[in-house]
């Protein structure tokens, strides 16, 4: 143990945490240089003798949410099995390591791969130029591959930065709807009585003028209700940026998250930084990350929100991926009532992405029914061609739903 002490004090092991930390910290994860240093005492105060040890370690320095802890699992097998990692750690004459723990056999992600290329590169420019160390598959892509088809789960760190930044410069056309109010229009097909009349007045009778007016046209309101649970996590994190970008676009959009209860961000996400919006919503919301309970936070919805945000015909994006901790306990229910209540219900769900996908589950079940369209969320194209849905002025009943509705029967 005086070894191991003497080793992580004179900063040998300590170079290799701190260049673990910052490839963590490029995966994404939230390390700064206080948790470097929480780790190096960590590990002084462990020892070096077991490998299973020494993972859990860092674990509990470097994780703190749920959804850390599979890029951490990554990156710490790779970095630490890298072949330089452990030539430089047999010349410290470090305690060698048992094999508690197997590396992990699922494909690596991106953002851990793409960090850990990086990190390699900043390391020892030298040592790469005399052999190239080829860590996993996953971590060579095409260049052809264009962005905006490329799954958001799928994504490097990279890719995700210019995802949002696309995003923020999309724009959501919202086809104009008649209101039951009426404008002065010259080439109007309604005579303006009141305003004639008006007129021929100011003529003393002589001359009777005629106006005409037509229907006002307005964009109807649009209302979010987007799905934060576990299964979700990935996509419901673009998506806020999206929401972000919609919300700053047009007036009347009203956006609620929700997974074991509901919560209205739409405040939060007026804010034009979007670093102050999300800061915003990450306070307001407790249930990032948890399970989902659709029927409740339908029910929710409908007692307190409907009456405020869906009136003159309001569409209605329902984001989910339709799993439910309840097993679709009121979903029906709740769905029939939002369904009545607005213009168009479009519910868009990832897991279309899958070409075998089949609605099994009992929250889709339940959920299908009462949608007027289904469509995938998974990249920047389905974003974009949100717009066709959202145009669509057909009959609430399409073929396409009757087929998707004898599928989950």
């Amino acid at each position: 143990m005086t070894d191991t002490t003497t080793s992580v004090e004179s900063g040998l092991i300590a170079a290799n945490i701190m260049h673990f930390g910052r490839a963590l910290r490029a995966a994404g994860l939230p390390v700064g240089p206080g948790r470097v240093l929480d780790a190096i005492r960590a590990v002084q105060t462990v020892g070096l003798e077991n490998r299973s040890d020494f993972y859990w370690t860092l674990h509990a320095v470097f994780v703190n949410r749920r959804d850390q802890r599979e890029l951490f699992d990554q990156a710490f097998h790779v970095f630490w099995r890298n072949p330089k990692i452990l030539e430089r750690m047999m010349s410290l004459v470090l305690p060698s390591f048992g094999d508690d723990t197997e590396a992990p056999q699922e494909s690596l992600s991106p953002r851990v791969a793409a960090a850990l290329a990086g990190d390699d590169a900043s390391q020892s420019k030298d040592e790469e130029r005399e052999t190239e160390i080829t860590l996993d598959a996953a971590m060579t892509w095409s260049r052809a591959e264009t962005l905006s088809d490329k799954d958001f789960e799928k994504m490097t760190a990279a890719e995700v930065d210019a995802a949002h930044r696309a995003i923020h410069n999309m724009r959501l056309p919202i086809l104009d709807i008649p209101t039951r109010r009426f404008r002065p229009d010259p080439t109007g097909g309604n005579v303006d009585m009141r305003a004639t009349m008006r007129a021929a007045l100011r003529h003393g009778g002589d001359i009777i003028p005629l106006r005409t007016r037509s229907r006002r046209r307005r964009r109807p309101p649009l209302v979010i209700l987007c799905d934060i649970s576990g299964s979700m996590d990935r996509y419901a994190r673009m998506l806020i940026h999206f929401m972000h970008a919609v919300t700053n676009d047009r007036d009347r959009v009203h956006t609620l998250l929700f997974g074991t209860h509901l919560t209205n961000v739409t405040r939060y996400l007026r804010h034009k930084d979007i670093d102050i919006a999300l800061e915003k919503v990450a306070d307001a919301v407790t249930d990032w990350s948890g399970g989902t309970r659709i029927g409740t936070c339908l029910h929710d919805f409908n007692k307190y929100w409907s009456r405020r945000v869906l009136g003159q015909g309001a569409v209605v994006l329902f984001i989910s991926d339709g799993l439910d901790r309840d097993a679709g306990e009121g979903v029906a229910r709740e769905m029939r009532r939002l369904q009545n209540s607005c213009r168009r219900l479009i519910w868009l769900n990832p897991l279309l992405r899958y070409d075998q996908f089949e609605p099994k589950s009992l929250g889709v079940k339940a959920l299908l029914p009462f949608v007027d369209d289904f469509r995938p969320v998974h990249n920047l194209n389905s974003l974009t061609e949100l717009a066709d849905a959202l145009n669509r002025t057909g009959p609430r009943n399409s073929a396409e739903m009757a087929n998707w509705r004898g599928r989950a029967a």
